[in-house]
């Protein structure tokens, strides 16, 4: 996959995501949100709040490119409930996303995805995350680090704790992305 992308699953939680598309943004960060449905690009959030993603799922698979795949292509998992169910569930997704990290791609994710998306990867051994609490079973189950930290990153892995944590976490990719300054500057900007 080629390109920053928020996957945005009926349920997902609306500051976790929003957010971080806010603080990649204003970092210069070409990031796409894209609905997991086939086609349509309305997905109502865990509040209620309907959002209108980017592109729908069948188009992010039309423009899929994974030759090239590097540490700079971020997929990016919301939290939320039932959302994050509902992406762990997306069969498709979770092939792309254990390829695209296979190759090198980054994995971004928040709150419970970090338990329930994350932990689908194989290659978890010594790696720090953090997550929701109440989540990290399946990743320590696997032989990963809990840190108890708002955002955390290692290697093409970055995850963040919850929504109060989601500027945090979108900083961290930022700074993953465009380098410690870059990340300054926004969190300057956002009066942080």
């Amino acid at each position: 996959m080629k390109g920053i992308r928020i996957f945005l699953a009926e349920g997902f939680e609306e500051t976790e995501a929003l957010a971080t598309l806010d603080v990649l943004r204003r970092g210069k960060i070409d990031a796409k949100t894209v609905s997991t449905k086939e086609e349509g690009t309305l997905v109502t959030g865990s509040h209620g709040i309907p959002v209108l993603a980017d592109m729908s799922f069948s188009e992010f698979l039309s423009g899929l490119q994974e030759e090239g795949t590097g540490p700079y292509d971020v997929m990016i998992f919301p939290g939320g409930m039932p959302g994050t169910r509902n992406l762990a569930a997306n069969e498709r997704l979770m092939d792309l996303m254990k390829r695209h990290h296979a190759l090198g791609g980054t994995v971004a994710a928040i709150c419970a995805a970090p338990g329930l998306v994350v932990s689908q990867l194989d290659d978890l051994e010594g790696i720090r995350f953090t997550c929701y609490d109440g989540f990290e079973e399946h990743l320590l189950a696997k032989g990963a680090e809990y840190v108890k930290a708002p955002a955390v990153a290692d290697g093409t892995l970055i995850t963040g704790r919850g929504a109060g944590c989601a500027i945090d976490f979108g900083l961290k990719i930022l700074e993953h992305l465009r380098g410690p300054e870059a990340a300054e500057a926004v969190r300057r900007g956002l009066m942080i």
